[in-house]
């Protein structure tokens, strides 16, 4: 039976310019700016396990999560009347709550993740229509010509048919390629994988990405420079650590 299990994991929405400041840096930027601010979390947070992204050339999205479990090998034992009534409540869900959202969707049917599709055509339009950036999945999709334009997606494989596909709980914590997430976690991500943001660390991201860019600028001169040597590499990697 679909459950509902809404909780915010956050105290408030935060403020849009710090939404639009995130998403001017990619999610490997992101991950080196946590390493800086939030150490203890270098091993938790973030996808580890591959994503196919149809869309790479697509910017990082930054929203809130909006959380589901789906099957597809069994099918739905809900009566038809029940299941429309759930799937209305479903997309309320979606279509409600602090924005933008991103869909996250964990596949719950074991050794047959990703048997059938959730994601195709109609989803990735109606989603996008009622606010979603784009969804992250270890479960299928499909369509992707047809797919909604500026509509990101990660997913764990591309698949051809529905199966039995049908969402079972939506509102609670679930875990998508490594990453366990609840609803309204903030999250970035763009074709290298996603992470979770803190709300209470978010502010201090933005600062950290560029003080890691200053940090980097260095090596990478010396590195792209027909002038390298083992030497000034050595003197590179002593200016970036002296970097503030």
């Amino acid at each position: 039976m679909l459950e509902i299990a809404v909780t915010n994991s956050a105290p408030a929405p935060l403020p849009a310019d710090l939404l639009q400041a995130l998403g001017r840096y990619d999610t490997p930027t992101i991950c080196n700016a946590m390493e800086v601010v939030a150490p203890e979390r270098r091993l938790i947070g973030y996808t580890t396990k591959p994503l196919v992204c149809p869309f790479p050339d697509l910017p990082p999205m930054v929203g809130y999560a909006r959380t589901v479990t789906i099957r597809s090998v069994l099918k739905s034992q809900l009566p038809a009347d029940e299941q429309s009534k759930r799937r209305i409540e479903y997309y309320e869900y979606m279509g409600t709550g602090w924005g933008p959202r991103i869909t996250v969707i964990q596949d719950v049917d074991g050794p047959d993740v990703g048997y059938g599709a959730f994601w195709g055509e109609v989803q990735s339009n109606v989603h996008k229509a009622l606010g979603c950036l784009g969804v992250i999945t270890d479960g299928s999709i499909r369509d992707i010509p047809q797919w909604a334009p500026g509509f990101q997606a990660l997913a764990g494989s591309v698949g051809p048919s529905h199966a039995w596909v049908h969402a079972e709980h939506f509102g609670g914590e679930i875990r998508v390629a490594g990453m366990t997430v609840r609803s309204d976690d903030l999250i970035h991500a763009d074709q290298h994988g996603a992470i979770i943001i803190p709300a209470d660390i978010a502010p201090k991201i933005p600062d950290a990405a560029e003080l890691c860019g200053r940090r980097e600028t260095p090596i990478l001169d010396i590195a792209r420079s027909k002038d390298f040597s083992l030497e000034k590499l050595k003197e590179a990697l002593k200016r970036s650590a002296e970097i503030h």
